[in-house]
């Protein structure tokens, strides 16, 4: 079994480690005997999501996301249909953001791609600090590092998990991220999927289901160092409330 994992953009969004999400997802199918490409795009490259089974669309300052997104605008249809076919995201912070229909700043609105109904507006104060969340896709919590200035509201759409400790999406509803699809939005910085692995792990059973037509069952590796940074952060800031 094969995988390939496009990484949009990485010299312009890779704040708080985003890169460190390919390596976890890259060493996770290593250690399974499964083989695994990653392709980084440039913003003069062209893509062809025809040939990709994951896509990292990490985080940026507002003026990196403008770039990019001006980029992007040039492919959404392609970018689009990669989405209604099942095609599995990741989107981290501003790369949330961006699959959104707009992101209101004081200066003006940023247009976004329009992949998923929702939107972003800018917030007074950035929202800074460790965060943990309770999804329904997992038994044990996603943690992880938010920082960022905007609200987002998702509308219709499923939200990544309840917030435990935090602010989320918005700091007003008590969710955090989006579900749509086979695309995951969330502020989750760290970087995110190594100190949650059941999350790595939905993504790559979710691209290789997609590519291979039949429900795929991970091989279990020893998790025991990733869900202790996982429960200490759970322990600490959930659970006592810090």
């Amino acid at each position: 079994m094969k995988i390939i994992i496009g990484h949009l953009y990485p010299d312009l969004l890779n704040l708080y480690g985003d890169r460190g999400n390919i390596q976890c997802m890259m060493k996770r199918c290593e250690w399974r005997g499964i083989e695994a490409e990653t392709i980084e795009y440039q913003l003069e490259d062209e893509i062809d999501f025809s040939r990709l089974d994951i896509v990292l669309l990490g985080g940026g300052s507002d003026r990196e996301q403008m770039l990019v997104c001006e980029k992007l605008k040039t492919i959404r249809s392609d970018f689009k249909n990669y989405v209604e076919d099942n095609g599995v995201v990741i989107a981290i912070c501003g790369g949330y953001q961006l699959l959104g229909n707009y992101y209101m700043t004081d200066s003006g609105n940023i247009e976004g791609l329009g992949l998923v109904d929702l939107h972003t507006e800018q917030g007074r104060d950035r929202l800074i600090q460790n965060i943990v969340i309770k999804s329904e896709l997992f038994d044990t919590p996603i943690v992880g590092f938010e920082n960022h200035g905007g609200r987002t509201f998702i509308n219709k759409n499923k939200p990544l998990g309840k917030v435990l400790y935090g602010s989320g999406n918005n700091g007003e509803t008590g969710y955090e991220g989006v579900i749509y699809k086979n695309v995951i939005g969330t502020y989750l910085h760290g970087p995110l999927l190594p100190k949650n692995p059941k999350l790595c792990d939905y993504l790559i059973s979710r691209a290789l289901e997609r590519r291979y037509g039949e429900i795929v069952e991970l091989e279990p590796l020893d998790d025991t160092q990733e869900m202790e940074a996982n429960q200490y952060i759970v322990n600490r800031f959930a659970k006592r409330g810090n």
